[in-house]
């Protein structure tokens, strides 16, 4: 069967030969313009909050899997649990954030210190940390240039702290409720972007089943990944 080639602009490998509409548009508003020109850059008349919200103050929701809420972390709290989930192999091989505390301080630091873009959470399933969230606006990340971005676009990156939460479903369940959450307190998100590791293959699956459709593969910097994408249009019926 014929391999379909990448899209000479975005980069993006079409799913089938016939393409869609996420693999041949490219839409690059002023406000993404202006933020991919200067990493520091905030939209005018926008404060930190207005980019992604409070992710930590959105209500908690009921799952098959327990009572789940988002936490806003904080440093001076969550660094060590969060160094130590990093610090397991099965995460280090991709999230990359593996060594001293120090490592991990510098990039939730990096977040925390920020314009707002990117906010660092802990998932708390029935009153116990076990995951770790980052919530952040995917239309003015490095990101939307290795893919068709639309404006407010929001994207998700996820971790499963303890291995006993692992392998039972708990991630898909997850990721369905915060991208849920996500439409519920962004209005202007149309979709809900991720860009798992294409070796990561239970990460993949867990996309998959939290109802996010695969759109390609995209080569970024540090890994090729799988464009994944939960349309706002199309919540109730995947």
């Amino acid at each position: 069967m014929h391999q379909a080639d990448a899209h000479p602009e975005t980069g993006v490998v079409p799913p089938d030969a016939t393409g869609s509409e996420d693999t041949l548009e490219l839409r690059l508003t002023e406000e993404l313009l202006a933020l991919l020109g200067d990493d520091s850059a905030v939209p005018a008349a926008a404060d930190a909050s207005a980019l992604v919200g409070s992710p930590g103050a959105w209500s908690p929701v009921a799952t098959s899997a327990g009572v789940f809420q988002l936490v806003a972390v904080e440093a001076g709290r969550d660094l060590a649990l969060i160094s130590r989930w990093m610090n397991d192999p099965a995460v280090a091989a991709f999230w990359e954030l593996a060594g001293p505390e120090s490592v991990t301080a510098a990039h939730l630091r990096h977040q925390l210190a920020g314009d707002g873009r990117s906010v660092p959470c802990l998932g708390v399933l029935d009153g116990s940390p076990m995951s770790y969230w980052e919530i952040y606006r995917a239309d003015l990340d490095p990101l939307a240039r290795h893919y068709p971005a639309r404006p407010h676009d929001m994207g998700v990156h996820l971790l499963i702290g303890g291995v006993g939460n692992r392998g039972r479903g708990i991630g898909s369940v997850l990721l369905r409720a915060v991208s849920d959450l996500v439409l519920d307190n962004r209005p202007p998100c149309g979709r809900v972007v991720a860009e798992p590791d294409l070796r990561n293959t239970p990460s993949v699956s867990a996309f998959l089943s939290a109802g996010f459709r695969f759109c390609g593969e995209v080569d970024l910097p540090d890994k090729r990944a799988a464009l994944m994408v939960r349309d706002r249009a199309h919540r109730d019926h995947l």
